[in-house]
């Protein structure tokens, strides 16, 4: 057995505004305090509703600076609770220039640093490229107190290529915060996750929020947030319904069992892998 990190992911039923959802999570986040959690990761966009289910200039006003009020916010009450705290939020750099991005927060209070959303859908009920500029980032790892994290958000899922960095940088807990509903996708929500933990060597936390959003109803969002271990295995679920608290203790010792075992990192062959990033569609 090695260090146990107990983490935790939020899921949560957009409500009201920006206020409101930001003194919801508050609350939430006072509770897995409480109960000892170390790391805490929101879900996509959580101080607020997921708009991009429409177009609507209106919606750039959600967007802040990072550091900003949200952000701020949130570093004290890591500091409070010696808690990293992952917050995604709608950033704004400046007037015109927008990402879906989270902010790092140390169990000190201190930024760590922002992971911009790399792959942005644009699809019917998914309007983020109106939104969201492309992450220009890359794939960071932030050394926090307890452990190395990597953030990849929602869409970013669905593309491995990302989640082989994160692994090869050094990330133990990999968050995935996310909003997506049922339909096509949800069979993929217990797959493609827990293949990246596989493959990569370490553990995930994935997060969805809840319900059927007003007024659009695209459709319902499943929650269903999880842990997965370097196995694969499903840890810890959360209701497909409820605002949650997911918890699990991850024992960071089976990421070396595991790596030791599955030699995928020592096999692999980048030289082979050229076209793979040369060749255009």
């Amino acid at each position: 057995m090695g260090k146990i990190i107990k983490a935790a992911v939020i899921q949560a039923r957009a409500e009201k505004d920006k206020e409101y959802m930001v003194n919801k999570h508050i609350d939430l986040i006072r509770k897995a305090g409480e109960q000892g959690v170390q790391v805490v990761c929101l879900q996509e966009l959580f101080h607020g509703p997921y708009f991009p289910a429409e177009q609507d200039p209106k919606w750039y006003d959600y967007a802040e600076t990072i550091p900003g009020p949200t952000v701020e916010t949130m570093q004290k009450l890591a500091a409070e609770y010696k808690m990293v705290i992952i917050v995604p939020i709608y950033e704004k750099t400046i007037q015109g220039v927008y990402y879906n991005s989270a902010a790092v927060i140390d169990a000190d209070g201190s930024l760590l640093g922002t992971y911009r959303k790399n792959h942005i859908p644009q699809l019917p009920g998914f309007n983020e490229k109106y939104y969201f500029k492309p992450g220009n980032l890359g794939y960071k790892v932030f050394d926090t107190a307890y452990c190395k994290i990597g953030v990849y958000i929602c869409y970013d899922r669905h593309f491995p290529e990302g989640a082989r960095i994160l692994g090869l940088n050094g990330a133990e807990i990999v968050f995935n915060p996310s909003a997506t509903i049922e339909g096509i996708s949800k069979y993929l929500w217990e797959l493609e996750q827990p293949a990246h933990a596989v493959a990569n060597g370490y553990f995930i936390g994935a997060i969805n929020r809840v319900g059927i959003e007003e007024p659009w109803k695209t459709g319902k969002f499943y929650g269903c947030s999880y842990f997965c271990d370097p196995r694969g295995q499903i840890l810890n679920k959360g209701s497909e319904d409820e605002d949650d608290i997911v918890i699990a203790d991850l024992d960071l010792g089976l990421i070396l069992e595991v790596r030791n075992l599955w030699q995928f990192f020592r096999d692999r062959r980048p030289e082979t892998y050229g076209e793979m990033v040369e060749l255009l569609p």
